[in-house]
């Protein structure tokens, strides 16, 4: 947990509910951060498996997985290829767009961009963030095509790789992945639509419906849908796929996180919960699906 990511923050407090967790289970289980100490320690401390509640660059694109993999220890989560694909929001859309996976249009930014004809090609209001970033760091909303300069650099601070999305207004839904399986559908209403970071992790404005409020079928087929989305990307284990489902009904895929958080507002102990299972013997079950390759 923790390492160098500007998703540290989130990170440490993901790392110590686990730890918390593993522990009230039985597990003789520490905590570990490589922005402090060499990874190859895990190798001569001799560790038996790895729960990575890393987010972000260094800790959920394939980084670490491929330094444990090297270690043979075995580790939670999607493999190599799957972590890294999915930290790249626009190598994410191509896999998907290729599958026949709904996802709104996008076009990649650079400081030399027509933002007028940004605009007219894929509308406004549309979104504007960085490719390799989670938790909304780096995200805006941009109404006009004069406020898409302003939003490429707050993002370009981010990552050399910028996007500008199609916005999707609508039900914002988020489906949690555990053992291959999903878990019911979250529905997500934060104040004015804006579900930033402070929306996510630290205010209680922000409500969540599990049951979601969607007819069952309706359910069932995001659930399907998002399996597919999961299935086309290599994902393995459990993470949490995003979703925006527009009013006409047509959903569209968003984002794949392969390490969410386990945070207290964090959204796959609440679907988990919702499906029986309490957090202490969530942490067990993703431990227990650790895995090398």
């Amino acid at each position: 947990m923790g390492g160098t990511s500007a998703e540290r923050e989130i990170s440490l407090m993901s790392g110590t509910n686990v730890l918390e967790g593993l522990r009230r289970k039985g597990v003789d289980a520490h905590a570990f951060d490589p922005a402090e100490r060499p990874v190859f320690e895990l190798e001569q401390a001799g560790f038996r498996r790895a729960f990575i509640a890393l987010h972000g660059r260094y800790g959920e694109d394939g980084t670490v997985q491929g330094a444990l993999e090297l270690m043979k220890i075995p580790y939670t989560g999607s493999g190599v290829m799957a972590s890294a694909l999915c930290m790249d929001k626009v190598r994410t859309k191509l896999v998907w767009l290729g599958c026949g996976v709904p996802t709104p249009r996008h076009v990649i930014l650079t400081a030399q961009s027509d933002w007028t004809a940004v605009a007219a090609q894929i509308g406004l209001p549309l979104i504007v963030k960085p490719s390799h970033e989670g938790s909304t760091l780096g995200l805006t909303k941009a109404e006009s095509a004069e406020k898409i300069a302003g939003a490429y650099e707050l993002a370009a601070r981010y990552d050399s790789l910028v996007l500008a999305e199609e916005f999707i207004s609508g039900m914002e839904l988020t489906v949690g992945i555990l053992d291959d399986a999903a878990l019911p559908v979250i529905r997500i209403e934060a104040p004015q639509g804006n579900y930033d970071y402070q929306h996510k992790y630290f205010s209680d404005a922000t409500q969540y419906h599990c049951p979601c409020g969607l007819p069952a079928a309706q359910e069932q087929e995001l659930q399907a849908l998002t399996l597919r989305a999961v299935a086309a990307l290599g994902c393995s284990g459990w993470g949490r796929a995003d979703l925006m489902l527009r009013a006409d009904g047509k959903p569209f895929l968003l984002e794949m996180n392969t390490s969410p958080g386990m945070t207290g507002h964090s959204l796959v102990p609440m679907a988990a919960r919702a499906a029986g299972i309490e957090f202490d013997d969530l942490v067990v079950r993703i431990l227990e699906s650790a895995h090398v390759g």
